[in-house]
């Protein structure tokens, strides 16, 4: 392609028709190769705002909360220790659900509110059948509790710190208001039953039906239930129902 000088010598030469204007020719030939230079910085520019819009993509999924998966590969490219600067929260299961078939008995703790929840069972009762009996919620703290509970308690029956059955199958929505001053409580009604369950009836939708006795002998109740504060309560620095427990307490079957 001639250049600038070339076209003027081309121009101002003795052999060029008509005494052409040099300049002239040269400014429209620019401006012919105005939109192609035009053009071509736009492109860089959408390259540039593309990086830009990519690089906000990679900053907003690193700012992301990280799932338990994420959680569990940057434990093992940071040795086991959680990646610097990131908060990680653990939502807990459930009442009904902390204490699992086979599995060790969860460790009792205070609730955030103060509460407490006691069995109740006779000291002695049959092997085959249901065991009937009640458990008490106690507010241990020195001011008043105002909230909810479920309309029934989780019930555990476990030996030598292995849950051998607990509460299961449909769950009742209805609620129970709590409302204790210091030193008040309420009663649930509580059962269980004294059959072995194993891995695989929390892995199924529903216990089986035929589930070995187990033998007499000297055995454990506990009891769990989640409490939902009234909003004019103090919260909890991480949101989220107050797991409500109770000591172990011994019962024989015979």
């Amino acid at each position: 392609m001639p250049t600038e000088s070339d076209l003027r010598g081309m121009f101002e030469s003795a052999d060029a028709p008509n005494a052409l204007d040099a300049d002239r020719i040269i400014a429209r030939s620019r401006m012919r190769r105005l939109p192609r230079v035009v053009g071509a910085a736009t492109i860089g520019t959408l390259a540039i705002a593309g990086f830009g819009v990519l690089g906000v993509q990679i900053l907003s999924m690193q700012q992301q909360p990280m799932t338990a998966s994420t959680l569990d590969q940057s434990a093992e490219d940071s040795g086991g220790a959680a990646p610097e600067g990131t908060e990680t929260f653990v939502k807990r299961a459930a009442a009904d659900e902390i204490n699992l078939c086979a599995g060790p008995v969860a460790e009792s703790f205070p609730s955030f509110a103060g509460l407490q929840l006691d069995v109740a069972f006779p000291e002695a009762a049959p092997v085959g059948g249901t065991v009937a009996g009640a458990a008490t919620l106690t507010n241990t703290s020195a001011a008043r509790v105002t909230g909810t509970t479920a309309s029934r308690p989780a019930i555990t029956l476990s030996q030598n710190g292995i849950v051998l059955w607990h509460s299961n199958g449909p769950v009742d929505s209805s609620a129970v208001v709590v409302d204790l001053e210091p030193g008040e409580s309420l009663q649930y009604a509580a059962s269980f039953e004294p059959v072995r369950c194993d891995v695989e009836d929390d892995l199924a939708e529903a216990f089986r039906v035929d589930l070995p006795p187990v033998p007499a002998g000297q055995y454990e109740v506990s009891a769990a239930i989640d409490f939902t504060p009234d909003p004019s309560m103090p919260q909890q620095e991480i949101p989220g129902l107050d797991l409500v427990t109770g000591p172990r307490e011994p019962i024989t079957l015979q």
